[in-house]
């Protein structure tokens, strides 16, 4: 089973056709999946394949409470062709679309639902806390993440936050740091009380994992391991 994160390739198609036509830039999109397809030794007839596109509302948004979910992206500029490329996507490719949550969330469910025979196909690191097999387009590479690597790197997301989707971490503490910081960790108790202790607050260590983790199951939201 192969999921394709499609606003991935919304955004990155529709900028670099912003100033061509429309029916250039829905050439250019089907010609990219095709191509992508054959890079996964897919077939668009005969493979399992979905596409996934984010849709109206998000649960995060009344879960975060130090800084607006996105906030930052309210202004930000579109592509010209942005709906024309989502409608595209929508009737020919059959992409589904994500009601209250991200096509981030769908992926993550329908890859740990599928294990080991699904792919997720994206450039977002957000995806690396999942258990499972990637596949990095541009890098055309395919790796495996591990449940223990999934679960480090989830907590590492916890302390450093993430600049794109407006969620505070700890200022100065990026990739190398984070790691370094959770590196004698030996269990996900471990993992919870380290990022307590770093962001001085189980409040904040409580928002930004719920902002951050990718659901595996439906309506699912983060708790700490100490609750579970």
């Amino acid at each position: 089973m192969i999921l394709i994160d499609a606003d991935i390739l919304v955004y990155r198609i529709g900028w670099s056709c912003n100033t061509e036509s429309e029916k250039t830039a829905l050439n250019t999109i089907d010609g990219f999946i095709a191509d992508l397809l054959m890079q996964l030794n897919a077939d668009e007839e005969t493979s399992h394949y979905v596409l996934y596109l984010t849709g109206r509302g998000n649960f995060r948004n009344e879960y975060a409470i130090t800084a607006p979910y996105k906030g930052n992206r309210k202004d930000k500029e579109k592509p010209v062709h942005i709906q024309a490329l989502r409608d595209h996507l929508i009737n020919k490719w059959a992409a589904l679309v994500t009601d209250n949550e991200e096509a981030d969330d769908a992926i993550a469910i329908a890859a740990t639902t599928h294990g080991d025979k699904a792919v997720m196909v994206s450039l977002d690191k957000d995806f690396d806390q999942i258990a499972g097999w990637h596949y990095n387009f541009v890098k055309k590479r395919r790796y495996y993440v591990t449940p223990e690597e999934g679960l480090h790197f989830f907590y590492r997301q916890i302390l450093m936050g993430d600049r794109i989707d407006n969620i505070v971490g700890i200022h100065g503490i990026g990739e190398k740091k984070s790691a370094k910081l959770l590196e004698d960790c030996k269990n996900e108790q471990d993992y919870y009380d380290k990022c307590v202790e770093m962001l001085e607050s189980e409040e904040r260590v409580i928002e930004n994992g719920r902002l951050l983790w990718l659901r595996r199951y439906e309506g699912q939201i983060w708790e700490p391991h100490s609750a579970q």
